[in-house]
C-alpha cells in the first residue's frame, strides 16, 4: 500500500512539473533604434532577443506595435511590423505623423510586442530630440559638417557630438582619413580633410560622402550625405567575350582547359587499361 502510494505521488509531482514547464514563457527584450536618413527619411527599428542557456538571441516573428508620444492607445498608433530572421522589425514613420511630429522639439516612442504562446508581452520606450545634420564641402578638398538641434522653435548649434565622415561603398562605409570620430567644437561643426586619393568612383568620378551619428542617446541615428567629383572615372572594360577564370562557359582560360581535360583523358585511360588487364587474366584462366 505504502508503495503504491508512493508511485502515485511521483506520478503527480511529474505531471505537475511537466504542466509547469508547459505553462511557462520565456523573457522577451526589446529595444527600440530611431533613424534619420539624410534629413528625409525617418524610421524606427525593433529588436527582440531573448536570454537562452546564457546568452542572448534573436527571436523571429514577432508582432510589434510602434507608437508616437508613448502613449500605447489607437490613436497614436504608427503601425506594426514583425520580426524578421535577426530580430529586427523596420516601421517607416507614415505621413499621418507628419504633423504630431511638427508639433515637438522632443518625442517619445514605444513599442509593445504581441503576447504568444512562448512569450509575454514587452515594450520599451526611448527619447527623441529633432536633430538634422548639414554637410558641405570645399575647394581643398574638406569636408564641414555642422550638427543642429530644434529647441523650441530654433535650430541651434550643438557642441561635443560625436560623428563620423565616410565615404559610402558597396561593401561599407571607408573613412575619409586615418581619423575613426570627430567631436563638434563650439561652433556645433567638424573639418575633416579628404585623403583617400585616387579612390575610384561613378564613370564621371563622383563619390558619396556620408556624415553620421550612431547610436546616440539623445538624438538616435542621423546621417547626411553628399555626391562630390573627388574620385577617379571608372572606365568598364567588357570581359564577356574574353578568355578569363570567371568567364562565361567555353571561354576559360586555354591552360585551364588542358590541366581539366588531361586529367579527364589520365583517369579514364588508366581505367580501361585496368579493364584490359582483367580481360587478358580471365582468357589465362588466372
Amino acid at each position: 500500500m505504502i508503495k503504491n502510494n508512493y508511485i502515485v505521488i511521483l506520478l503527480l509531482s511529474f505531471i505537475s512539473v511537466a504542466s509547469f514547464a508547459q505553462d511557462a514563457k520565456n523573457d522577451l527584450s526589446l529595444n527600440l533604434g530611431y533613424y534619420n536618413n539624410n534629413n528625409y527619411t525617418h524610421y524606427l527599428v525593433a529588436h527582440a532577443k531573448t536570454k537562452k542557456d546564457g546568452r542572448f538571441q534573436t527571436v523571429p516573428d514577432v508582432t510589434v506595435s510602434f507608437y508616437i508620444n508613448n502613449d500605447s492607445s489607437a490613436a497614436n498608433l504608427l503601425g506594426t511590423a514583425v520580426t524578421n530572421d535577426k530580430g529586427e522589425a523596420y516601421l517607416l514613420m507614415p505621413p499621418s505623423a507628419k504633423d504630431e511630429w511638427k508639433k515637438s522639439a522632443k518625442h517619445s516612442f514605444a513599442i509593445v510586442s504581441k503576447a504568444s504562446k512562448l512569450y509575454d508581452e514587452a515594450k520599451a520606450t526611448m527619447d527623441v530630440s529633432r536633430a538634422k545634420l548639414k554637410i558641405d564641402t570645399t575647394d581643398d578638398r574638406k569636408i564641414i559638417v555642422t550638427v543642429l538641434e530644434l529647441k523650441d522653435t530654433s535650430w541651434v548649434l550643438v557642441k561635443g557630438a560625436e560623428l563620423k565622415v565616410a565615404v559610402k561603398r558597396l561593401d561599407g562605409d571607408l573613412n575619409v582619413n586615418e581619423t575613426q570620430t570627430f567631436t563638434t567644437d563650439s561652433t556645433g561643426t567638424i573639418t575633416a580633410e579628404f585623403k583617400r586619393d585616387s579612390l575610384p568612383g561613378d564613370v564621371n568620378g563622383n563619390l558619396t560622402l556620408i556624415a553620421k551619428i550612431e547610436d546616440n542617446d539623445t538624438y538616435g541615428n542621423l546621417t547626411a550625405e553628399k555626391v562630390v567629383k573627388w574620385g577617379n572615372k571608372f572606365q568598364y572594360v567588357s570581359q564577356f567575350d574574353r578568355r578569363t577564370l570567371f568567364a562565361r562557359r567555353g571561354h576559360s582560360p586555354w591552360w585551364l582547359e588542358l590541366l581539366a581535360y588531361s586529367i579527364v583523358v589520365s583517369v579514364w585511360g588508366v581505367l580501361m587499361y585496368l579493364v584490359g588487364q582483367i580481360r587478358k587474366l580471365k582468357k589465362l584462366g588466372v
